[in-house]
């Protein structure tokens, strides 16, 4: 009895994991908004009714499409930045960016689905958030690093934090723990910096005017680390 049970939940796991790989090929055909569980048990040679056995709605695909995408841009950067010596923060910051612009680059639609326009009609879970901060936990960790060994040497006055992102800066503090505000502030525009690049280049807003990609990617970042304060 136990081996039988065993040997259909095995049955159950691959049949799950080949619908989520045909909803995934689905999204490049006809992104996150067309994604459509009767024409997934269509192309699997399913009933329609037995995929909802699997998956009850679409949005229970959605997010587990969700958790699987931003599982694995989480794995690349955490993998990038164990490559890198610890003490060489600002390695340890351009590796994790050039492996999540790789994985964007790579995966263009799920990257879509996790950092492009909103899905009508979905509203994420609280399952997302774990696999959703992997690579901003990394990141947090480089930042808090640099910061507890005297590494962060910004350039120049920056205008002071305003008191309202106070609440904010300890929110955030979760995930770059032991910093003050004002470097809190310098994570935020390098993190956002390297998603709203990756995003233009991806969208096509890069479209006929920057021609080397990866090389002034590579220079935006250093100059993102800059204003962390990393040294070059």
């Amino acid at each position: 009895m136990s081996s039988s049970l065993t040997a259909r939940e095995r049955v159950r796991a691959e049949l799950t994991r080949e619908i989520v790989d045909v909803a995934r090929r689905q999204l490049a055909v006809d992104g996150a908004s067309g994604l459509s569980l009767r024409a997934v048990a269509r192309e699997m040679g399913m009933a329609s009714s037995a995929i909802y056995r699997y998956f009850p709605s679409r949005d229970d695909l959605l997010t587990t499409l969700i958790i699987d995408g931003y599982n694995a841009i989480g794995e690349v950067v955490e993998n990038a930045d164990a490559a890198v010596p610890r003490t060489d923060h600002a390695g340890r910051w351009l590796a994790v960016c050039h492996a999540v612009r790789d994985w964007a680059l790579a995966h263009p639609h799920e990257y879509a689905l996790l950092y492009g326009s909103p899905v009508p009609g979905y509203r994420a879970p609280q399952d997302t958030v774990p696999a959703a901060v992997r690579d901003t936990v990394v990141y947090g960790r480089i930042v808090s690093d640099a910061h507890r060994a005297g590494a962060l040497n910004p350039p120049g006055e920056h205008p002071p934090v305003p008191p309202s992102f106070h609440e904010d800066a300890a929110r955030l503090r979760e995930l770059i723990p032991g910093v003050p505000d004002n470097v809190v502030v310098r994570g935020l525009i390098a993190w956002t910096g390297l998603f709203g690049w990756i995003s233009f280049e991806l969208f096509g807003q890069f479209n006929n005017a920057i021609l080397d990609r990866t090389a002034a990617f590579e220079h935006t970042m250093r100059c993102h680390a800059a204003i962390l304060g990393l040294p070059a």
